[in-house]
């Protein structure tokens, strides 16, 4: 049986009850490292992480869910399926998905520590990502927007959030940090 973990979480900076009150955020940080992505629903619910308790945590296993995209779409949504919760991915998800990882699985990649466009996006193993917040990740009440990094972007990229208050659990709302970076460096041909 494989082991997967990621249970070094390194804090940056401290902050009061995440995501209790609005605009309770700060300039926080949680790395996580994997020392393989899950390629299916059990391997990613075996993840400590997968407790959903933070935001932090939840951020980090989408982006690791979605690097199983290319190779089995099916299995990438049935993580994301538990990711988000009492919702599943709606078709347009899926499509969205679609448009966006489809020729530019690349993107992906391109969170994870050491994807640069220069090596063609292959990230340093093992696994490593850093999800932060900043002041206004909390806008309202359970809800939470964080930020991730890409190798291949200059501004961090955005995915939402919600907070199940009866469970305390963090799900998936939106992935909107898909849009498009630099290419890698083999597929460019001003390189």
């Amino acid at each position: 049986m494989k082991t997967f973990n990621s249970i070094e979480s390194k804090f940056k900076f401290t902050a009061p009850d995440v995501g209790m009150q609005s605009g309770s955020g700060s300039n926080r940080s949680e790395t996580f490292t994997f020392n393989s992505l899950p390629n299916n629903v059990n391997e990613l619910q075996a993840l400590p992480q997968a407790s959903l308790d933070s935001p932090f945590k939840t951020s980090a296993l989408v982006l690791a869910a979605l690097c199983r995209y290319e190779q089995n779409p099916e299995e990438t949504y049935e993580m994301l399926n538990f990711l988000k919760g009492p919702e599943d991915l709606s078709n347009y998800d899926k499509q969205f998905l679609k448009e966006r990882l489809t020729g530019k699985f690349y993107k992906v990649k391109s969170f994870f520590a050491g994807a640069t466009p220069e090596n063609n996006y292959e990230p340093s193993k093992p696994y490593v990502i850093t999800v932060s917040e900043n002041p206004y990740s909390y806008p309202d009440e359970n809800w939470a927007t964080l930020y991730v990094h890409s190798g291949g972007a200059d501004s961090p990229r955005p995915i939402k959030l919600r907070k199940k208050p009866s469970t305390g659990q963090w799900f998936l709302n939106d992935i909107q940090c898909l849009s498009d970076i630099r290419v890698p460096m083999a597929s460019d041909p001003w390189a």
